[in-house]
């Protein structure tokens, strides 16, 4: 006769028996969390994980909340067999390439933290060079702004966060990561200042009625995105990458519009591969747009197309 403690190990026996990452438990059996911890470098680093190091703290951390790593490998009892399943599970996603953001749920970004899943781009770094090139530029004064291509709503919301008079809209033609972007206004308590429509960049807006646009548009040409990293190529939403043959192809109607959408002195931005700059430079002096400039991120690399409307008096080239 069996009762319901002998029903729960049966059905977690059985779990194990079925679970993909069963080898991952099967190694660390017996293992002291140091071990594991040096154990998950190595098999990161085998998968062709750089930051193999950082990626297993990340991922211990996670699995240990509220406990710290530290505390844990001070105290074994902070590591529990159900902590070394989730590890394990989340591990074995990881090694197949899953990025971390999507595993962990969330990914830093300015000073940030935002929900993110595979019906968003993992917001990067080299996104914060667009978040510092406008804020160099535009004042705290009250402005509309708009972000076209939100994803997540990383750049929309990393700039409310930093100029509290400024209100703004986030544009997608994904209505999927429209909710993600949702959630991330709601997490910033920004609803009062934040709001989101579905479309295909500024086609729904009317004439004259922003300050400031800005857009990470997709810009891989489309014959490299098979040689992308796993993480991006296989789980990334590829609206959000294919630039089309020439990396271009958003590009064109984003920056089309911009004379229709903004305001005479209305400042613009658009985040741009390394290789981009002169070409979407032309382009947007091409729409008579004025004071046009390419901006580098940390690395030195062209990251970001600035300039202003085409109604600008003071226009220079640059």
């Amino acid at each position: 006769m069996t009762g319901p403690f002998d029903k729960l190990v049966d059905a977690a026996r059985s779990g194990f028996d079925t679970a993909d990452h069963k080898p991952l438990l099967q190694a660390w059996q017996g293992l002291a969390l140091a071990q594991i911890r040096a154990d998950l470098v190595a098999r990161l680093l085998a998968a062709g994980i750089d930051e193999a190091a950082d990626e297993a703290r990340f991922l211990l951390n996670h699995v240990l909340a509220p406990a710290s790593l530290a505390q844990a490998l001070a105290d074994p009892a902070l590591f529990s067999w159900q902590q070394a399943e989730q590890l394990a599970a989340l591990s074995w996603r990881r090694l197949a390439r899953v990025p971390l953001s999507q595993l962990l749920g969330s990914q830093p970004f300015w000073t940030l933290d935002l929900v993110v899943t595979p019906d968003v781009l993992t917001p990067r770094a080299d996104t914060e060079a667009l978040v510092d090139a406008v804020l160099a530029e535009a004042g705290p004064e009250a402005a509309f702004l708009v972000d076209l291509g939100t994803g997540s709503g990383a750049i929309l919301l990393a700039l409310l966060s930093e100029r509290p008079a400024w209100t703004g809209l986030g544009v997608d033609l994904s209505e999927a990561a429209l909710a993600v972007a949702g959630r991330n206004i709601d997490r910033y308590q920004l609803t009062n200042r934040a709001c989101l429509a579905q479309g295909r960049w500024g086609e729904g807006l009317a004439d004259g009625s922003v300050d400031i646009l800005v857009s990470n548009p997709p810009y891989i040409v489309s014959d490299v995105l098979a040689g992308l990293d796993p993480e991006v190529r296989d789980h990334e939403p590829a609206l959000a990458l294919d630039g089309g043959a020439d990396g271009l192809d958003a590009y064109r109607p984003i920056i089309a519009d911009l004379p229709r959408l903004l305001r005479p002195d209305g400042l613009f931005a658009l985040e741009i591969g390394y290789d981009q700059g002169a070409s979407v430079s032309a382009l947007a002096r091409a729409a008579g747009l004025q004071d046009v400039r390419v901006k580098p991120d940390l690395a030195g690399q062209d990251r970001v197309v600035i300039g202003r409307g085409s109604g600008r008096a003071d226009s220079a080239d640059g």
